[in-house]
């Protein structure tokens, strides 16, 4: 558990006026105290604080990384005192909305989001020249490996190979530059995209589950679902808030899908190849899953992706 220093402090309003928060903005994320997502998603703060130590219990989340002590002006009797009160960030806030059912939470979470993308703009501009000012030096440098490797000094097949890797990953190189600086930008995606009915998701994991116990890589818990876990996680990707999809496009979709099989965990076992599986059905089913005759993650990078989830 971290000490945070104090940060900025915003008011969020549910948009039917039912609730208003005083949030905390530290730390490029939000944060929210057990009693104000208490009042948030209209539960006892008993409850709150179950789904929070259930999720921090179960591996879903560190506590060390998203709960934090900040200083809070309290009325005791005829005293102000200050008081250090944990707050937890939007990972914990997006997990114990989910686990409760609370269309409050996805409210909660599209205006965390628009309010953290906002803050991070005003930086954008200063940024942005600083990385256009990199991206030219990489481009001139690679400009200079090129021009090395028509010449004798680096004439081996090794040397070749190297300017040939760098060269091939320049766009890597300037993506994860960009992440650097913050300027990563959604790109826009297909609008739509169609989740498969619970039941047949179902039988489709049934089907997977028998193919990997014959091969002996299963066991009896795989694929066994908690309560009715699967079809609420589904039912949340197809809801609406104010009117909107929550998720739009196809790719929302797939990414919220496979994060939140892996992180929310509705089966006993095997959530990660489930989610990863649920994720290429998806894509499949949307004509997504293939472009120019090559699928658009191989087995490598899905495997390191539902990793990174974890």
């Amino acid at each position: 558990m971290a000490e945070a220093p104090s940060g900025e402090v915003l008011l969020y309003e549910a948009p039917d006026g039912g609730v208003r928060v005083e949030v905390k903005l530290d730390r490029d994320t939000v944060w929210l105290t057990q009693q104000q997502m208490a009042d948030l998603f209209g539960r006892e703060r008993s409850v709150v604080t179950k789904h929070i130590r259930n999720t921090f219990q179960e591996g879903e989340l560190d506590p060390a990384a998203t709960c934090a002590k900040f200083a809070q002006v309290r009325t005791e009797g005829a005293r102000t005192v200050s008081r250090e009160v944990d707050h937890f960030n939007l990972d914990v806030v997006i997990s114990v909305g989910y686990r409760v059912k609370s269309l409050r939470g996805t409210q909660f979470r599209l205006w965390a989001t628009r309010t953290l993308r906002d803050h991070l703009v005003q930086g954008y501009t200063l940024n942005r020249q600083r990385f256009e000012h990199n991206a030219r030096e990489l481009e001139a440098a690679l400009a200079l490996v090129r021009k090395a490797a028509a010449g004798e000094a680096l004439s081996t097949d090794q040397g070749r190979g190297l300017v040939d890797v760098i060269a091939r990953y320049t766009q890597t190189f300037l993506l994860l530059q960009r992440y650097d600086e913050g300027l990563l930008v959604e790109p826009q995606g297909i609008v739509g995209g169609l989740l498969p009915p619970a039941l047949e998701a179902r039988a489709a994991i049934v089907r997977l589950k028998r193919d990997l116990l014959a091969r002996g890589e299963a066991t009896e818990l795989f694929g066994r679902e908690r309560e009715d876990g699967l079809a609420a996680l589904l039912g949340n990707l197809d809801q609406s808030v104010f009117g909107e999809p929550a998720y739009p496009t196809v790719e929302t979709k797939a990414a919220h899908l496979l994060y939140f099989v892996i992180k929310n965990r509705p089966f006993s076992d095997g959530n990660k190849r489930i989610g990863s599986f649920l994720f290429v059905e998806f894509l499949h089913r949307n004509g997504r899953l293939i472009r120019n005759g090559e699928a658009v993650i191989n087995d490598v990078g899905l495997a390191a992706l539902a990793l990174l989830v974890a």
